[in-house]
């Protein structure tokens, strides 16, 4: 019985990392490079619906265009995160990269004045019994504040690391999830 668990043990231990994968991707083996995309393409693409409002044809786009990226930038992974951190760093950049280029994140006073002007009989106060979902409540929210809340809350960011990777303040990151929260509250209540 300990030799079979012996050789499971062993068995496992020569399993590959993603390290290893990587090593041997930036070598050259494009089979290896197949492997971390087999193991990363679910979790990138979630992260890629969740940041593009659940449009799935842009998340496919998105997460295609990651790969495509990772396989270029490969050679400047140096292991001091998780491979799987990098390559999620990797995604939110990309698909942040289109609100750094507006260098203006829309407010949350902008955004709900512009929205109560274009729906007839928008009521700010909405009755206890109309309810919103959570994935409509998101969708509700401006696109920066909308990035804040699922970087911190979804996928456990730190207002630092989503000030470096958005471009905006930590204070910013800290009033834009605030106000998120409290939006949500009140939209879902």
């Amino acid at each position: 019985m300990q030799s079979a668990r012996a050789n499971e043990h062993v068995a496992q231990a020569a399993q590959p990392t993603d390290a290893d994968w990587v090593r041997a991707a930036v070598a050259g083996d494009a089979a290896a490079f197949e492997q971390l995309y087999r193991r990363h393409v679910d979790r990138v693409f979630g992260l890629c619906v969740r940041l593009v409002d659940g449009d799935r044809g842009k998340a496919e786009h998105y997460t295609q265009d990651v790969f495509v990226r990772a396989w270029e930038k490969l050679g400047s992974f140096r292991g001091e995160a998780q491979f799987s951190t990098w390559l999620h760093r990797l995604a939110v950049n990309l698909v942040l990269g289109e609100y750094r280029l507006l260098r203006r994140w829309v407010s949350f006073d902008d955004h709900l004045a512009e929205q109560a002007g274009n729906e007839p009989g928008h009521d700010p106060h909405r009755s206890s019994g109309e309810r919103l979902d959570v994935e409509r409540a998101l969708a509700r929210l401006p696109k920066g504040a909308r990035a804040v809340i699922m970087l911190h809350d979804v996928e456990g960011y730190r207002h630092e690391e989503i000030a470096a990777l958005t471009g905006i303040a930590v204070g910013t990151s800290k009033a834009q999830l605030h106000r998120a929260r409290k939006l949500m509250k009140e939209w879902l209540a």
